[in-house]
């Protein structure tokens, strides 16, 4: 696998100051974005949240046509990439938590598209529950902030088990996501389906593929809604799957070892973002 290419501040290669705020405090947002012939997937979506997750946070954001052009030519030499944009305040000022009128620092960094086995798409993931829980912070809920601290210990548990991902609980015991995906639970009799996801209201991020996958299912006229969820909510549902910018839909077969089928409603929204998720819907 080749090594990633990094751009600083819309230089190549570039150099990152060792003061920057998004080394010493996990001062800053990212997105990472799905790349196909040459195209960046859903960029407008993308570009949205970083620009609301910068307002929230007092953040001095680079212009999105600039952003926007360098993610388009680190994307554009290649088939298939992942392009990670990171924004920090940059390089602080003075020692301490206090900002100052910092300028800000963006990278744009192209990896290899990783190997996948399209097995999971197809015949779903084990999925465990993590015994690390997130914190809930309304300040910081729906961004995808620099501090992945709770996913990394979530994700390294148990390095022996075979679980193709996480589910994580809040402190106060809710259901909000996988390590590294957003959850969705299909309910309702067949005949009248009806799907949830964790609302992200106290912790947990707003994904793309989560904006997307419910925007798509309401076009299909499944009912879809963001709500508070619970681990019993898993129990009771005949369907769950799993959604990021890279993977699109995982169905889910097992959880803590408990068979689920792969079910019509799955199948339905995997089919129906098929023409989003190749080169030719890139913009979705």
């Amino acid at each position: 696998m080749s090594a990633p290419l990094v751009w600083i501040n819309g230089e190549a290669g570039g150099s990152l100051s060792p003061l920057d705020r998004g080394l010493h405090f996990g001062d800053g947002l990212f997105e990472t974005i799905a790349c196909l012939g040459g195209r960046p997937r859903f960029l407008g979506l993308h570009l949205k949240r970083l620009s609301l997750g910068c307002a929230r946070l007092g953040l001095p954001a680079p212009g999105l046509e600039r952003l926007s052009a360098a993610i388009k030519n680190a994307a554009a030499p290649l088939e298939r990439a992942i392009v990670k944009l990171l924004v920090t305040r940059g390089p602080a000022l003075q020692r301490g938590y206090a900002w100052g009128e910092e300028q800000g620092t963006w990278l744009v960094i192209r990896y290899p598209w990783p190997q996948e086995d399209p097995a999971l798409a197809r015949s779903g993931v084990r999925v465990r529950t993590a015994a690390t829980r997130l914190g809930e912070n309304p300040a910081l809920a729906g961004l995808k902030h620099c501090n992945r601290l709770e996913q990394i210990l979530a994700r390294n548990e148990d390095r022996s088990n075979e679980a193709d991902e996480a589910l994580m609980l809040s402190h106060s015991g809710n259901l909000v996501s996988g390590t590294m995906t957003n959850v969705f639970l299909v309910s309702g009799p067949p005949q009248a389906p009806r799907l949830s996801t964790p609302e992200v209201a106290q912790c947990g991020v707003a994904g793309i593929m989560r904006r997307v996958v419910l925007r798509e299912a309401v076009r299909e006229g499944i009912p879809a809604s963001e709500s508070v969820l619970h681990p019993v909510d898993l129990d009771g549902a005949s369907e769950v799957f799993l959604t990021n910018a890279r993977i699109g839909i995982w169905p889910v077969r097992s959880i803590d070892g408990r068979a689920l089928a792969v079910g019509p409603v799955t199948r339905r929204l995997q089919e129906r973002l098929e023409p989003l998720l190749g080169a030719a819907g890139a913009d979705g």
